[in-house]
């Protein structure tokens, strides 16, 4: 699946922006969500995430790059068909994914590169979507971490053995040739921002990336 991230939109032209990509085939549409403190960047927030909501039938993932998100989830709860929140966020884990999913939402846990894979074990069982930040989260365009592959081989050795399954999504640096790496290891969906958005063709980006 492929998820491009507004992140990487013209923000003037966001509904536009949103319905294009939709009908270019896209799966979903990835809301990056930035605070300026839990990342050194501020991008948007619920009222973005809402408006954007108006312009597509696809499912909304948002990605909530933010310090204490059990604080603001109710504001993103009523659009989003997922949420994903960061393990290293100053949160509750286990209840703020108790709460997504008690929503009828879809649960994310999203990792940085520097946390190991094995920090999700104790919480196996309570998400369903793992994200691997396959960049420094923060700022998009950044290039891709090769050393997030392993990472992304050994989560889906974890999802083998994990009741229920999970879909594995990475973030960041991901184009065609990313991408495919990405799949091979073992991933599901694949968020792409620059390269869908500053794309010559974006049909033919998002089913490249697929």
């Amino acid at each position: 699946m492929v998820a491009p991230s507004i992140l990487a939109c013209d923000f003037a032209r966001l509904g536009d922006e949103v319905a294009d990509v939709a009908r270019a085939g896209a799966d979903w549409i990835h809301c990056d969500v930035m605070d300026g403190h839990f990342v050194d960047n501020i991008s948007f927030g619920s009222a973005f995430v809402e408006a954007a909501s108006r312009h597509t039938k696809l499912p909304l993932d948002v990605h909530l790059m933010i310090t204490n998100p059990d604080r603001y989830l109710d504001r993103y709860l009523p659009v989003a068909a997922s949420v994903d929140i960061h393990l290293e966020a100053d949160a509750d884990v286990p209840e703020t994914l108790r709460r997504i999913r008690a929503a009828g939402k879809k649960a994310g846990l999203a990792i940085n590169p520097h946390t190991p894979v094995g920090a999700i074990e104790p919480y196996l069982g309570q998400f369903d979507i793992l994200l691997v930040m396959t960049v420094e989260p923060g700022f998009g365009g950044q290039p891709f971490m090769e050393d997030m592959l392993p990472k992304i081989r050994e989560a889906a050795k974890f999802r083998r053995g994990a009741a229920p399954d999970f879909l594995i999504t990475v973030d960041g640096g991901i184009n065609i040739d990313t991408g495919r790496q990405c799949r091979e290891a073992g991933a599901n969906v694949m968020v792409a921002g620059t390269s869908v958005f500053h794309a010559k063709n974006r049909r033919a980006e998002i089913e490249a990336l697929r």
